[in-house]
Order: structure tokens, then sequence, then C-alpha cells
């Protein structure tokens, strides 16, 4: 565009199309003239060294695609340039319309010419126009430097945000920040916006990084404490510390609660399984029973919604203890009444059949409680059951007392009869039918006393068993030297016959045998006394003191030696005598039958043939004794006492004790 300036008093018309021109020239009364002209705009400022009046019409109008139009006409009157008019033309805008300030101007002036009005109150109006625009400018200058205030307050907060956000975020300094900010206020501002626009948008993303840390901490905190019921509101975060640090920390006692969450979790899920199991093995509802703790334990809630507060495993805790210590007593139950029914069925020989109804009772008889697992075996009913069986055994085992206690009566008389201690069974059974019939003593009080009779009758059988046993080989030795005497005495012993070799062979052993009895006769002597010593009792065997009868076999023993040697001693003058007769009368005996070709006659000096011991008052059967069965039933044990015995009585027996004093007898 080309505009052209006419100033008739100075005399310059000027081409304006440079940016910028200052025209002063050699007219005084004209201070300065600038014109500013840019692409679409043009700015024309005259100002009058000494009028009162600076200038006339100023009109600025900006649009993108139009051009701006000033006409400025001045009064020049007290310049001494009356009618003389400045004014700038430009070619016409017609987005402006007809109403400019040049059209304006020109029709104010024709109304004053119209009107008459004088150059003093043109002035006047002029100057009151000239007002206005100055106020105006004033008004526009101060919202542009509160414009600026605002920009610079604008930075100035911009930049602390910046540094509050690079000191919450933790960071000492940012990428996009530049290092040295230059240029104008609007150009700082738009430098550092992106930059706050990314630390605002981190921070957001850091913010929501604790708030979800920290959302697990209070839950985790929460299910701790026991407190499930926690709000949605997400925690407070601290946005005045937003570093990577502090977030780590949170972090780290994010993973140590979890950590602490999952033992604690496997701890309720080991004590809930050991309840289960307690559960079933005493026969209880399971899930009462952990609800009653907490309702979360039950199998429907997952396990991560299980309760693993400090409350709840203390209760899992006392529950387990509580339901271990009801298992342990249920135990000590079972197996009392498991030990009466087996008693019971001892006493009264109760069938198999029915004993194995009670199977489950008896198999936990000597189990330990963690040895007890299977499912319902201390169940309340079961034991209830093996109680009314214990009441129902004990009241027949009251009408059957007579019967129970003749049975453990027969039982210690045989205990007795093979440690052969002479007792009166007769007498026994009449104070037991006695007790009985009165009453005076409870049946189990009787039982028990007869059962520590028992007991110590085994006790002494056990005692005497060594005793017992050489007693037996001493009989047996006896035996087999009166069979070896008899078998002496016989001619026809080495005849060929039927059997001879057999009887050769057992005289052969019987002569061992024989020669061996002196030795264990002493051994049988030395040992009694060490017995009688320590029970101070004497030792007797089927009512005869075994001292006794050692000391009667040793006496008779003695005479059958003698025997021997006089027997010798005849058979020796015999021959001498039948020898001289030979040789006086030149014949001999006749053959046929020998002096001694036949057995001894007379009776041995012990009654028998060699003076083998009887075996007196055995109650067994196989030892020569017999039983007989009386008109009330009872047993009569008889001792059958071998022919070649004589027995002597207790008090001659007694007298033959050599150089001991007389001992009180055993039973």
């Amino acid at each position: 565009m080309t505009a052209y300036l006419i100033l008739k008093k100075v005399g310059i018309i000027y081409d304006a199309t440079s940016d910028e021109v200052d025209l002063k020239r050699h007219n005084p009364k004209l201070q300065a003239v600038r014109i500013l002209l840019s692409r679409h705009r043009l700015l024309i400022f005259a100002f009058p060294r000494s009028a009162s009046f600076s200038f006339l019409y100023i009109r600025f109008f900006l649009s993108h695609l139009s051009f701006s139009i000033f006409t400025c006409d001045f009064t020049l009157r007290r310049l001494g340039c009356f009618g003389t008019s400045m004014a700038v033309t430009e070619a016409q805008n017609p987005l402006l319309g007809e109403n400019t300030c040049g059209s304006l101007l020109k029709k104010l002036q024709e109304i004053w010419d119209e009107v008459g009005e004088s150059d003093e109150q043109r002035d006047k109006m002029l100057l009151q126009l000239e007002q206005e625009c100055l106020d105006v400018y004033k008004r526009k200058v101060e919202q542009a430097a509160k414009s600026r205030a605002q920009l610079l307050q604008a930075l100035s907060d911009a930049k602390l945000e910046l540094s509050s956000l690079l000191s919450a975020l933790g960071e000492k300094s940012f990428a996009g920040i530049p290092e040295n900010p230059s240029g104008t206020i609007k150009e700082q501002l738009a430098a550092i916006a992106p930059v706050l626009e990314q630390l605002w948008q981190q921070k957001e993303e850091r913010i929501k990084e604790f708030s979800d840390v920290q959302s697990q901490i209070q839950q985790i905190c929460g299910e701790i404490a026991g407190n499930l019921n926690l709000s949605d509101a997400s925690p407070a975060v601290d946005e005045s510390d937003l570093s990577l640090k502090k977030l780590d920390e949170y972090q780290s006692e994010l993973q140590e609660l979890q950590k602490e969450k999952s033992e604690r979790l496997h701890k309720v899920l080991e004590f809930v399984s050991t309840v289960h199991d307690l559960c079933a093995v005493l026969g209880m509802d399971f899930f009462s029973t952990v609800t009653e703790v907490h309702p979360s334990l039950n199998d429907s809630t997952g396990v991560q919604s299980k309760s693993i507060s400090n409350d709840t495993l203390a209760r899992l805790a006392k529950t387990v203890l509580t339901l271990k210590e009801d298992k342990k007593q249920r135990l000590q139950k079972l197996q009392e009444l498991a030990s009466q029914l087996i008693d019971l069925w001892n006493l009264m020989d109760t069938h198999p059949e029915e004993r194995s109804l009670f199977d489950h009772v008896t198999c936990n008889m000597s189990a330990s409680v963690d040895e007890v697992t299977v499912p319902g075996a201390l169940a309340l009913d079961l034991i209830e059951q093996a109680e009314v069986e214990v009441e129902r055994l004990d009241q027949l085992k009251a009408s059957r007392m007579k019967e129970i206690a003749f049975k453990k009566q027969t039982e210690l008389e045989e205990i007795f009869a093979r440690a052969h201690v002479e007792i009166d069974p007769d007498a026994a059974r009449e104070k037991i039918m006695a007790l009985i019939d009165s009453g005076d003593v409870e049946p189990a009080e009787l039982l028990a006393d007869m059962d520590n009779q028992i007991a110590k009758a085994k006790e002494e059988a056990l005692s005497r068993k060594d005793i017992l046993d050489k007693v037996e080989k001493w009989m047996s030795a006896c035996e087999e030297e009166s069979w070896l005497e008899d078998y002496n005495r016989d001619d026809n012993r080495y005849n060929a016959s039927r059997g001879a070799h057999l009887n050769l062979k057992r005289a052969e052993k019987a002569r061992i045998l024989v020669n061996k009895i002196p030795a264990l006769v002493d051994t049988l002597v030395a040992k009694t006394r060490a017995w009688e010593e320590d029970h101070g009792m004497s030792f007797t065997y089927d009512g005869v003191p075994l001292l006794a009868m050692l000391d009667e076999y040793a006496m008779l023993r003695h005479e059958r030696e003698e025997e021997k040697r006089r027997m010798r001693d005849q058979k020796k003058h015999h021959e001498q005598r039948n020898t001289e007769q030979e040789a006086i009368f030149g014949s001999r005996p006749s053959p046929g039958r020998p002096v001694s070709s036949g057995k001894v006659g007379g009776t041995r000096a012990n009654g028998g043939a060699n003076g083998t011991p009887n075996r007196r008052l055995s109650l067994n059967a196989h030892q020569n004794g017999s039983r007989s069965t009386t008109k009330d039933g009872k047993k009569d044990i008889r001792p059958a006492a071998p022919v070649n015995y004589v027995a002597i009585s207790k008090e001659d027996a007694a007298s033959h004790v050599s150089g001991t004093e007389p001992i009180p007898a055993s039973p």
C-alpha cells in the first residue's frame, strides 16, 4: 500500500512504505511527526510544541486482513497556520462502511458551521474530545500495565510452581526447562507452560501410584487389625513429597505387609485345617465351629477374604487347644471304657462276635492322641454307647458275681497247685459265698481283692519256680533210680527178649542220672534254705517241708546203701558156704533156681524198692494224682502216692530237718 502524507506547512510529501519514519523538519512549531507503518496498519502522530490541543483526532483500527485509515485534521489556528489541514489518504476499506472518523468529523464541522459555533466553543469541544481520548489511552495503558503485572505474576507463579513440582517429585532438573530464559514475558510463559504441563501430568501419575500403594497398605493394615469395613475413600497423599525414594519406602513397607499377610494367611489355613481334622475325629460340626471364631473362615469365602487379624489368630489357637484338650479327655475316657469292657469280657467269657461290635472302641486302647485320626473315632455318641455297654455288663456282672468269683478262685487254686502250695479251697469258697450273700463288700472290691491275691500267688509261684524245676528233676531222677534197681535185680535182663536193647540204653542213661542225684540234692538244700531266709517261711511242697523231704531222702538213701552192703556181704557169705560144701560133698546145688533168682523180699527202708520220694499232695493230674467229683459238684483232688513211698506225718517230717529250727509252714 502507498500512503501520502501532505503537510502543507512543512511542505513534505512522504511515501509511507517503510516500517518507521521520524519526520523533523525546519518548522519549529511542529515538535515531531512519527509514522509507524506495518503490514495492515498506519499510525500517524503529530505533536505541536506549545498548543493546548496536541492532536485533533486519532483513530486506530486493527483487523486481520483489513486496512487502517487515519485521517487527521489539525486546526493550526494558534500555530499561525489556520485553515491548514493535515490528512492521510488511503484506499477506502469496504469493511468499514460510511461512518469513519473523517466523515464524522466532517459532519461535526458542517453542524458547527450551520449552527455558528465559535472557535472557542469548537476548541472547547475538541479539547473535551482530546481529554476523552487521553482518558481512553490512560485506561488502556493502565490495563496494559495491569496485564503486564499479571503476566509477570503468572510467570513468577509458574516458576514457583515449577520449583515446587521439581521439589515434590524429587527432581533436581527437567529436560524441557530452558537454562537461560529470555524474550518477552509471553515467550517465557510459552516456554515454561509445556514443562509445567508435563510436570503436572507426572505429578498426577505419581499421586495415583502413591494412592494405590497407600490404599493397599491401608487395606492390609486393616485386615491385620481386624477392621475389614474400610471406607472406599482413597487415603490422603502427602503431595509435598512425591519422590521415587518415598515411593520405594512405601513399596518396601507394602512388600513387608504382603509377606506378613501371606504368613498370617498360612497360619490361618493351618489352624483351619487342624480344626477340621479335630472336628472330624470328635464328630463335631466344622462350619459352626470355625464360624464362631470368624464368619470368613468357612469354605464359601475365598482364601484372600479370610480374616488374618491378631484376634482371629488368637481365637483360632484357643479353639485348637480346646479341641485338642477335648480330644485328649475323650481318648482317656474311651480307653478307660475299653479297658473296662475288656476286663468284663474276660470275666464273663464274652463271645468274640459280641466283642467285635465294639472293635471301634477297643482299637484305640493303646493309641496316643496324635495317632487317633479316624473321623468319628471320639464322637460323643460312640463314648455314650461304650458307657451304656459297660453299665450293662456291670449289671450282668453283679448277677454273675458268684460265678466270676469262683472262676477267680479256681484260677488262684490252679496257680497254687502248679506251685505245689497247699491251701483249703473249700474254706475259701465258703468265705466267698458268705461275703456275696451278706452284701458287706462291693463286688468290684471283692474281685479287686481276688485279683490282688492272684497277683501275689503268681509272684510267689515265680519265686518258687527255680526250686520246683529242680524238685521235678530230682523226682524224675529218683524214678529212674527205682527203675534201675528193679532192672538190676532182674536176672533175665540180658536175655535176647523183645525190647531188651531199649532197656539196656535206658539203664545206661539212668546210671548217669543217678550219679547226679547227690549234687542235685545239695543244690536243692542250698536254694531252699536261701528262699526260706528271704521269705521268712518254710518252703513246703504239697504241704510238706521240702528240707524234711530231702533229709528223709538222704536218710533212706543211707539205709538203702547199708542194705545193699549187707546183701552183698550175705551173698558173699552164701557163696563161700556153697564153695565149702562143694569141697566137702563134691556136689553143687541145682541150677534150676538160684538162691537169688527172684526179687529180694521184704519192705524197703522207705516203704518202696529204693526210697523214691513221693509226689504227695500234688493237684496236677499228670503228677500221679487223681480227681473225683463229689455230690456238690466240687472236684475232690486226692494225691496218689507211688507204691514205693511211705508217707510220714508233717510232725515227723519236720523232726528230720537236720541243723534247722522249726519254721512256720507256708499255706
